[in-house]
């Protein structure tokens, strides 16, 4: 079984545990993901109590080198990352994970 959690895998799991069809959930997932893309390109966080928090840092410009010539500088300049802080919940379940084994 792959490691990553497909868009494929969320609708067939919604689908099992519902009486919606495979194309309500996909139009809704759509829906949804696309709310989340709007709220994050507009400068908005993304809270989900329990879950975690995805939030918008800036990252300062910086000198960057090339590794394929070090002697070569490049100015990184400053921009915009998202970056996933995971709540207490999850971050305890993974953990628990993590010491079963």
């Amino acid at each position: 079984m792959d490691k990553n959690l497909t868009k494929k895998e969320i609708i067939e799991s919604v689908y099992r545990q519902t009486e919606l069809s495979r194309v309500d959930i996909s139009a809704l997932l759509d829906i949804f993901l696309d709310t989340l893309f709007k709220a994050l390109v507009a400068g908005r966080n993304i809270e989900f109590r329990n879950f975690g928090v995805f939030e918008q840092q800036i990252r300062k410009s910086r000198v960057g080198r090339n590794p394929n010539c070090p002697s070569h500088t490049v100015v990184i300049p400053e921009h915009r990352v998202v970056k996933f802080r995971a709540g207490k919940q999850l971050l305890v379940a993974i953990r628990d994970k993590d010491s079963k084994h």
